[in-house]
């Protein structure tokens, strides 16, 4: 006759915490939006989870809000809408609209014209592991139409923004 191996509960609780605290940061990270560039899907002070799992396992989409480290800054990341995905070709024409190989990018998630086309004001060609990325408060985001950020390498995407998770008032899915 075999004996039954008790677990007493206490060990499988601290088993528990202990693989979260280790899986965590590989699977989720939290940050803090810091300006107003996404507004009005995320606002300055949102704390978000970012999803660090999903790229691994598949590739950005476009309007997937990800975050990114600026290349210029250590330790400084930016949180995005993409807008063009790898070997597409976008342009920003004088009235703001947004073409993607060369069709009009049917989208509502800009909260005004563009201004300023930037590095797309010409026709602008990805390469095969570059996304083109911009912030839903258009004319008052750094992102990929500046020079200092540019195309977004995939290798610099840390995760997709998921669920926001503060303010209480906010909280939700990031669409």
């Amino acid at each position: 006759m075999r004996e039954k191996i008790r677990v007493p509960g206490g060990f499988l609780f601290f088993s528990i915490v202990l693989f979260a605290a280790i899986a965590m940061p590989f699977l989720l990270r939290i940050t803090v939006v810091k300006g107003d560039s996404m507004l009005p899907a995320l606002e300055n002070g949102d704390r978000l989870l970012i999803d660090r799992l999903s790229y691994h396992l598949g590739k950005p989409k476009r309007f997937d809000v990800v975050m990114f480290s600026y290349p210029y800054k250590p330790n400084t990341y930016y949180i995005k809408r993409v807008i063009a995905l790898p070997g597409e070709t976008v342009r920003i024409d004088a009235e703001g609209m947004i073409y993607v190989n060369e069709k009009p990018l049917s989208e509502n998630y800009g909260n005004a014209p563009i201004r300023d086309g930037g590095l797309a004001a010409n026709a602008l060609t990805l390469g095969e592991d570059e996304y083109f990325v911009l912030g839903d408060n258009r004319n008052f985001s750094m992102d990929s139409r500046e020079p200092d950020v540019g195309n977004i390498r995939e290798s610099d995407i840390v995760g997709k923004g998921w669920l926001c998770v503060f303010p209480f008032s906010r909280f939700g899915v990031i669409r």
